[in-house]
C-alpha cells in the first residue's frame, strides 16, 4: 500500500498484513491485519509515530523514499508490531531523538538495543511543539502494556490511540465509517487483548474523553472517523453491567456431553436466557473470548480423560482466566467412564475469575433422568442468579 494523506500533508503509512493468520503464536486473525505508522509535517520539525514489524520493513522503507528529515520517531508501545523496526529507522534519520514513555525507555534499550542517548523520554501530558502543530503525549497504560501512551495532536484534532480502540483488520479502507465489521473486529480485539485490564482502562477511557477530536488514527484497523461509534463501545464493554446470557464452551468424546449441552441449552433458551455454544474442537477461540465480554455466566462442558478435563477444555479455562471477563457464575456439566476430578481441576485454573460457582453436573456414562433433572435445576437457578444480578428482566 502506497503512503496516503489523511488531511494536510498528514499521511498513513504502514503496511496491510492481509495473509496473517495469527498474532503472537496465540490470536486468531480471520480478517489480517495492519501496523500502522503515521508521518506529521510542522513548520518547524517533522515526527514519525510508530513503525512497523520487521519483516515488512522493505514495503515500509518504500513509503519513507521522500521524507528526508524526521526530526522525532514516536514509540507509543514498544511491542515488536509498532518498534520492531525502530533500529532501522534510527539509523536512516540519524538526526532523529526517540520519543517514549519513561517506562518504554528500558524496554526499547533491552528488546531493541537502541542507544539511550537516542531517547528522550515524556511525561503524562507532556507537549513537544513542531512548529505550527503540538503533539501531547497521554499515558494510557495497560492497553495492553505498562509503558503504551496515545499521541494527541491539538491542531488537527487527531488521537492516534496505539492499541487502545484498534482492530485487526486488513484492508483498504482508511476509515471504519459505520461498517459493523470493523466494530466486531475491534470488540474481538478487546476481547483477546484488553479485557483483562478492564478497570484501568476505565481511567484511561476518563482521560482521552477530555481531549477535543474528531479522528481516532490507532496502531491497527482502520481509523474511526465517527469517534462515538468506538467510544460509546468500549464504555459498554468496560461496564459492569452484563447481558442474560451463558456461555457454554465444551468438547464431547462419545456423545454423552453433547447430550447434556443441548439439554441445558434447551432448558436455557426455554427461560429466555440467551447462549452461546463453543464445540472446542472446531471453533474460533476469539470468538469465545468476544462472548465472554458481557455474558454473565460459564458452563464448561468436559468429558474425563484420566480423571482430569479434556485438554481443550483445560486450554479455554486457562483462556479464560488469562482474559478475565466480568462473569458472575460458573458451571461444570459433563461425563466420566470410572472416576473423575474434573471439577476440582477446572475450578482450579480460574482463580483470576471472582465467580460463584453454581456447582457441577456429571453422570456416569450417558446422561440418565436424574442427570437431566439435575440439568434443569442448574438451568433454574443459573435464571434465578441472573434476575437477582439485574441481567435478566422479570
Amino acid at each position: 500500500m502506497n503512503a496516503r494523506e489523511i488531511r494536510n500533508g498528514i499521511m498513513l503509512l504502514g503496511v496491510q498484513d492481509w495473509s496473517r493468520r495469527l498474532f503472537d503464536s496465540l490470536i486468531p486473525l480471520p480478517d489480517g491485519t495492519s501496523y500502522n505508522s503515521y508521518y506529521i509535517p510542522g513548520t518547524m520539525k517533522n515526527a514519525l509515530i510508530d513503525t512497523v514489524e520487521p519483516e515488512h520493513l522493505d514495503e515500509y522503507l518504500s513509503q519513507l523514499t521522500a521524507i528526508k528529515k524526521i526530526d522525532y520517531v514516536i514509540s507509543l508501545h514498544a511491542e515488536q508490531d509498532h518498534s520492531g523496526s525502530l533500529p532501522v529507522i534510527l539509523s536512516k534519520y540519524p538526526e532523529a531523538t526517540l520519543i517514549c514513555s519513561p517506562k518504554a525507555k528500558a524496554l526499547l534499550m533491552d528488546h531493541l538495543g537502541v542507544p539511550e542517548d537516542r531517547i528522550q523520554i515524556v511525561q503524562d501530558n507532556e507537549e513537544i511543539s513542531l512548529g505550527d502543530r503540538t503533539l501531547r503525549f497521554i499515558h494510557t497504560p495497560w492497553v495492553h502494556w505498562p509503558e503504551t501512551m496515545s499521541a494527541y495532536l491539538r491542531e488537527d484534532k487527531i488521537l492516534f490511540s496505539c492499541d487502545f480502540m484498534g482492530s485487526h483488520v486488513a484492508g483498504s479502507k482508511m476509515y471504519a465509517d459505520r461498517d459493523p465489521s470493523v466494530l466486531e473486529a475491534a470488540k474481538r480485539y478487546y476481547a483477546e487483548i484488553m479485557m483483562p485490564f478492564r478497570q484501568m482502562i476505565k481511567t484511561n477511557m476518563q482521560k482521552v474523553r477530555q481531549l477535543d477530536f474528531d479522528l481516532i488514527a490507532p496502531s491497527h484497523g482502520p481509523m474511526w472517523n465517527y469517534p462515538e461509534i468506538i467510544l460509546d463501545a468500549y464504555e459498554d464493554w468496560i461496564s459492569d453491567k452484563m447481558d442474560n446470557k451463558v456461555v457454554i464452551p465444551y468438547i464431547s468424546m462419545h456423545g454423552s456431553t453433547a447430550k447434556m449441552v443441548d439439554f441445558l441449552t434447551a432448558e436455557l433458551a426455554d427461560r429466555k436466557v440467551e447462549v452461546a455454544l463453543f464445540d472446542l474442537a472446531v471453533t474460533d477461540i476469539g470468538k469465545l473470548a468476544m462472548e465472554l465480554v458481557d455474558a454473565s455466566t460459564i458452563v464448561i462442558g468436559t468429558p474425563t480423560v484420566h480423571v482430569g478435563p479434556h485438554p481443550n477444555v483445560a486450554y479455554a479455562a486457562t483462556l479464560a482466566n488469562a482474559i478475565k471477563p466480568k462473569l458472575k457464575y460458573a458451571a461444570v456439566i459433563g461425563s466420566y467412564g470410572w472416576a473423575t476430578k474434573a471439577v476440582e481441576q477446572l475450578t482450579g485454573m480460574i482463580p483470576a475469575l471472582k465467580v460463584e460457582v453454581l456447582g457441577a453436573v456429571l453422570c456416569k456414562g450417558d446422561p440418565d433422568a436424574e442427570s437431566y433433572q439435575k440439568l434443569r435445576e442448574l438451568a433454574d437457578l443459573i435464571l434465578s442468579r441472573h434476575l437477582s444480578s439485574g441481567s435478566a428482566a422479570n
